[in-house]
């Protein structure tokens, strides 16, 4: 079985991807933020690689049927509805509507894993969820590639620690010795081995949850380390992130 872990989009190439089950993960905050989404009843998220594109692609769909969500420095971008906090994704706010979306560094690496087949989102808030979806497939491909988001497309050490807590649930134990790991899958294994199960711990340790606290937003760090929040795994499928199995 292999498992490969990219700390971010950085050089990655479709070829390198296509047809393969990917997890994405952008803990703060893009995962967090969609899976809050569409956990309060966002009918769809559209990821877009600008603010450009965002409003492009809105001017096609019903108005009033919209919400514009856009970030950019950890702050939300002049003239839209929301920013990308999950605390904003309020059943009010959100319920039936389709949310258009750019963030830094989350919705480009979701567009970058469209090649994949399919395309699952993670975070700790639906942790449990996403791990037994991704091993379902792991289990049937036999293969699975974990994309972490990053941080201005450096190393971000919460969402290798999520890629280390997901990638200790597809391959447990003694099973290890015998799979197919990349050095960044056993560099994220050592993270876990530093940290354990303390969510809280990793991801505070990380600047981007420094900055988001002096920027006023501790309590986007804290929703993002609720762990199993919620029990939906969002799927990227046709330049739509939903949830296919949703009643």
């Amino acid at each position: 079985m292999k498992l490969s872990i990219y700390f971010t989009p950085l050089g990655l190439a479709p070829g390198d991807i296509a047809g393969k089950p990917i997890l994405v993960i952008d803990v703060l905050r893009t995962t967090t933020t969609i899976v809050a989404a569409l956990a309060n009843g966002a009918k769809a998220v559209i990821p877009a690689p600008s603010a450009e594109e965002v409003s492009r692609l809105a001017q096609n769909l019903e108005r009033g049927s919209v919400v514009l969500a856009g970030e950019r420095r950890l702050e939300r971008m002049e003239g839209f509805d929301v920013g990308n906090s999950p605390l904003e994704m309020t059943r009010e706010a959100v319920e039936g509507k389709t949310i258009v979306m750019s963030t830094t560094n989350g919705t480009p690496a979701i567009v970058a894993a469209e090649a994949g087949r399919p395309v699952v989102l993670g975070a700790a808030t639906n942790f449990t969820a996403a791990a037994e979806r991704a091993r379902a497939v792991f289990g049937a491909d036999g293969e699975i590639v974990i994309l972490c988001s990053g941080r201005s497309r450096m190393f971000a050490i919460e969402d290798a620690y999520a890629a280390g807590r997901f990638a200790q649930a597809l391959i447990p134990g003694r099973q290890r010795r015998s799979a197919d790991l990349n050095d960044a899958a056993i560099a994220a294994l050592e993270l876990v081995r530093r940290y354990g199960d303390k969510w809280k711990t990793a991801i505070a340790a990380s600047a981007a949850a420094r900055e988001l606290k002096r920027l006023g937003f501790k309590n986007d760090v804290a929703a993002a380390a609720e762990v199993d929040a919620h029990a939906i795994v969002p799927v990227y499928a046709g330049r739509l992130v939903t949830v296919p199995d949703r009643g």
